[in-house]
């Protein structure tokens, strides 16, 4: 988790290609108007993400259900959102199974490091302008793992995947 152009993306891929995981983009499953809403520089409200959250924890269960172990990139800005996601995780799927576990990754940055990283972005709907209101709306977790994003990629996963494989 974490504000756009920390490298969400970027580290979360090589860290399911290193685990072996499966991965995905919460870009991706953001429903067309939000799309086009951040495209035009206007900040997502809480009401506007809901439904993408809810989507996301149906994925992640979907995952779980299956037996398996995924990445998720995921901006996950508020405390309310991540637990959006979490809470999503525990109900239970058609086999009255729930309760994954769901694990936070903090991709910690400032806005120095960040805005020459989105300024060579290209190719993307989220505007370098919304990287102030991704900031205002950060709630930083208290229960995270969190990494520092002027590493490397390859040295952020490493991390990563060493505190996660000594607890799987």
């Amino acid at each position: 988790m974490g504000v756009c152009g920390c490298g969400k993306t970027s580290v979360g891929q090589a860290l399911a290609n290193r685990l072996g995981w499966q991965f995905f983009d919460a870009d991706d499953f953001h429903p067309p108007a939000n799309v086009a809403k951040m495209a035009t520089g206007v900040a997502l409200t809480d009401e506007d993400r809901e439904p993408w959250l809810d989507r996301l924890a149906t994925e992640m269960r979907a995952v779980d259900q299956q037996r398996r172990h995924a990445v998720l990139a995921c901006s996950a800005l508020k405390e309310s959102y991540r637990q959006r996601i979490a809470r999503g995780l525990q109900e239970p799927g058609p086999e009255g199974d729930g309760g994954a576990e769901f694990r936070i990754v903090y991709l910690k940055g400032d806005a120095k490091t960040i805005e020459p990283r989105l300024a060579l972005r290209s190719g993307h709907f989220m505007p370098s302008s919304l990287l102030a209101s991704q900031f205002a709306a950060l709630e930083e977790p208290d229960d995270a793992m969190v990494i520092d994003i002027r590493q490397t990629t390859e040295a952020q996963a490493a991390q990563i995947a060493a505190a996660l494989q000594s607890t799987v």
